[in-house]
């Protein structure tokens, strides 16, 4: 005789049916692809564009700005029909993101600090950024079995990481290109992703 299959093993989570993350993977996308791609034009003592060192800076933390922005309304949204275990995956994951970046702060400030060098930071940022962004998706596509997210996730902290072993402008180019049009590739995807967890 079979057993009744209970109701949380038959709906899928909540959050994984609702969270929409076009917009989240479009706005970062948009912001890696013009900040790091910024910071890959103007980087050398011969750039193919000359730009003020301000301008990629400006850049790449506006676009990031307003992408966390787009994400927090998105998962808001999304999380006021979540109640019980995707609630509180949904709360911890977004105190995540402060503890992560807390840790990367702590990291990169220490390291500049012992090494007395200042252009450390210029590369441990993006980078670092990368892989602790990576290490969240990977986090959170496990917690709600979204394989595209987990997916993206493990692409960009491995190419992020992999970028410190680069010289020159090639880090950026790796951020901009094969980040930035990671997240292009999975907003695309993201639509398909919703059909199939409902």
């Amino acid at each position: 005789m079979s057993q009744p299959v209970s109701s949380t093993e038959a709906r899928p989570s909540t959050l994984r049916v609702l969270l929409d993350n076009r917009p989240s993977y479009l706005s970062f996308g948009l912001a890696w692809l013009l900040g790091h791609g910024a910071y890959a034009l103007s980087h050398g003592a011969d750039p193919l564009l000359r730009l003020p060192a301000a301008v990629p800076t400006a850049l790449l933390i506006a676009g990031l700005l307003i992408a966390m922005v787009i994400t927090s309304v998105v998962t808001m949204r999304a999380q006021r029909g979540a109640t019980g275990a995707d609630a509180v995956v949904g709360n911890l994951l977004a105190v995540s993101w402060l503890v992560g970046f807390g840790a990367l702060f702590l990291v990169i400030t220490a390291l500049s600090s012992a090494l007395a060098q200042d252009d450390l930071k210029m590369l441990l940022w993006p980078t670092g950024s990368g892989l602790i962004v990576g290490l969240l998706y990977l986090a959170g596509g496990a917690a709600y079995r979204d394989v595209l997210q987990y997916a993206l996730g493990a692409w960009l902290a491995l190419t992020s990481t992999a970028a410190l072993f680069l010289d020159g402008a090639s880090p950026y180019w790796v951020l901009a290109l094969a980040g930035g049009g990671s997240y292009l590739v999975a907003a695309a995807v993201e639509p398909r992703r919703r059909a199939m967890a409902a």
